[in-house]
């Protein structure tokens, strides 16, 4: 099946672009657009605009740009018909679709499948923890962790009934199939090496945390046991799937993001206990790595948000570890990062349920600056009367400097370490230089083949036609397709002129735009942003007429050259002449008119 054009107007004019992007990150003002930080490359001062009259987006930093469509499938890594489905799930809109490629059908179909089978499996493992018997262990646990039943119902937590294929069973009679169910990860085969053998649960006597992405589809898993298995892990994930990646996910997002970008600050936890429970306790600002430190990916996207990290790990040596771990990724995103203390056997859970939330947020102020912190901590344990310990001390605290690119901030914590080491700066420093910079993460960019740009002419013309339709319909009225199909690099402008675009109307240019690859896109979303010259209907004729003349000359060029061929006949020779005499006619006459045009303004 393929989507109807007036189909996708329908969607694009239903869906704000500010909306829409200002629903993943925080968008700020400036003047009749809206900036942010782009969320495809690294940047400190923001250069992604976004146009609420035009409804397109456009980063003059890395050159993508385009429609609402544009925006999710490369900020949401999908095709276009998901990216489209998906909006039209948000606005509301039923979809009547054309004929789609067997291999599009399928990449969708899956898709929509894993969600609903995400979301119905979320309710029966709600279903068990709430009113099985068999649960009450788990209810039990929750309790004692301060979690009440509307808590539970808050967050949509269950239960994974200890057995072997409980779930299985019940998705089967669900009409699932166990491929798709292997698939999905929630069940798994007994031999991963022959996919074909039996199957069974992956979950089983857990307590079930749902995991969703920032708009609250739940696409994964987190399981927990209730009691301490030293042949089990404590928490178990959703594997890697065609809706999950581990390393891209914040738990909590889909909840928490309005809280960080007002507070412009993220309260981090270990676990999903830890940030319901300070959720719960009015701390909303608060994310999860899935795992124990951050990837880089998770770094920047937290960096959409806000500008600065409180780490609130456990004060063991794993949480130590976590922090450290955590470092890179967070630096390199240029977060500011701070360490909230907590006292020994503690956790953030355990602590805001007895202290309070007053009491924990003067904990989270009073949080040091993440390497007064950790020169302490690697201070403790480092004998500075011994040259080697002090030796090996530097090199490791000069890997961990090395992460730190802007140039003040590493000026200061140099001074700082080589104070407490007892070294000159000047030493530390170099030794921190001689290491290999810190891995600067590359974003998942979309694939972006470099489109070279149109001439000056067409460019102008291609802006013309986009943003007027008086222009638009004056080169509609010209011989257009003649002189354009003689024109180097006029693909785009013919586009544009084929289309059926009105230049007024946004949903009508998402739609146009949705025709064109991601490079031809990005320079649309370009000259859309351009301000329209003032008269355009002159303007256009001036170009025009400049473009005509291009043309001309490179036929007269043509017709001189052959001229001065050996060997010509006589009626060769004859034709030629005329050609080029009314060549230079109609030169004569297009410099006429822009004399004129010249002239009159």
């Amino acid at each position: 099946m393929a989507i109807p054009p007036q189909t996708i107007e329908q969607i694009a004019a239903a869906n704000d672009i500010v909306d829409v992007i200002g629903s993943y990150f925080p968008l700020k003002r400036a003047g009749a657009n809206f900036k942010a930080l782009c969320p495809f490359h690294q940047e400190k001062t923001p250069s992604f605009h976004v146009s609420p009259q035009r409804q397109t987006f456009h980063c003059f930093g890395c050159g993508v740009g385009g429609s609402v469509f544009r925006f999710v499938m490369d900020y949401e890594h999908v095709d276009f018909p998901s990216a489209v489905h998906k909006l039209a799930t948000r606005a509301g809109i039923t979809m009547v679709e054309e004929r789609r490629s067997e291999g599009e059908d399928r990449q969708l179909e899956m898709r929509r499948l894993l969600l609903k089978l995400h979301a119905e499996a979320a309710e029966w493992f709600h279903e068990n923890l709430l009113k099985k018997d068999w649960a009450a262990p788990a209810r039990d646990y929750l309790k004692g962790r301060g979690i009440d039943r509307q808590v539970a119902k808050n967050w949509q937590l269950g239960f994974a009934p200890d057995a072997w294929d409980a779930f299985l069973k019940w998705a089967l009679e669900r009409g699932y199939s166990r491929e798709q169910l292997v698939q999905s990860g929630l069940v798994k085969p007994r031999d991963d090496e022959r996919p074909q053998s039996e199957v069974y649960d992956r979950f089983r006597g857990r307590i079930m945390f749902p995991i969703c992405n920032d708009v609250g589809e739940v696409i994964g898993f987190s399981g927990r046991l209730l009691e301490s298995d030293p042949q089990a892990a404590k928490y178990l994930n959703s594997p890697e799937t065609p809706l999950f990646r581990k390393g891209r996910v914040l738990f909590g997002l889909h909840k928490t993001k309005r809280a960080l970008i007002e507070a412009n600050c993220a309260i981090v936890c270990e676990g999903q206990l830890d940030l319901i429970a300070l959720f719960e306790a009015g701390l909303n600002n608060v994310v999860a790595p899935q795992g124990t430190a951050f990837t880089p990916d998770q770094a920047r996207l937290l960096k959409r948000y806000v500008n600065e990290v409180v780490l609130c790990f456990d004060a063991d040596e794993a949480g130590q570890k976590a922090s450290e771990r955590s470092l890179e990724a967070l630096l390199e995103n240029d977060l500011i990062v701070r360490v909230a203390e907590l006292p020994p056997r503690q956790d953030p859970d355990s602590l805001v349920r007895s202290e309070g939330k007053e009491a924990f947020e003067k904990r989270v102020a009073a949080a040091r600056d993440f390497f007064d912190h950790w020169i302490n901590h690697k201070m403790a344990s480092v004998d500075l009367d011994s040259i080697g310990a002090k030796m090996q001390a530097a090199r490791e605290l000069a890997v961990t400097v090395s992460h730190v690119h802007d140039a003040i901030m590493r000026g200061q914590v140099v001074n700082k370490v080589s104070a407490r080491l007892g070294i000159p700066t000047s030493d530390f420093a170099a030794l921190t230089a001689k290491q290999p910079l810190g891995r600067i993460p590359q974003p998942e960019e979309p694939a972006r083949k470099p489109v070279a740009g149109p001439s000056h002419e067409v460019a102008i013309l291609c802006l013309l036609a986009l943003r007027d339709d008086a222009a638009r319909k004056f080169l509609l009225q010209q011989n257009w397709r003649e002189v354009l199909a003689q024109t180097p690099e006029a693909q785009l402008l013919i586009r544009i002129l084929e289309s059926d675009l009105r230049a007024q109307d946004p949903a009508s240019l998402n739609a146009f735009m949705a025709t064109l690859s991601p490079g031809e896109e990005g320079l649309v979303s370009s000259w859309l942003l351009q301000k329209v010259p003032p008269d355009p209907r002159g303007l256009v004729q001036q170009w025009w007429n400049g473009l005509r003349q291009a043309l001309v000359r490179r036929q007269l060029q043509v017709a001189e050259s052959r001229m001065r061929l050996p060997q010509l006949s006589t009626g060769e020779v004859l034709n030629l002449q005329k050609q080029i005499l009314d060549l230079r006619e109609q030169l004569h006459e297009l410099a006429t008119f822009s004399s004129v045009r010249a002239a009159d303004t």
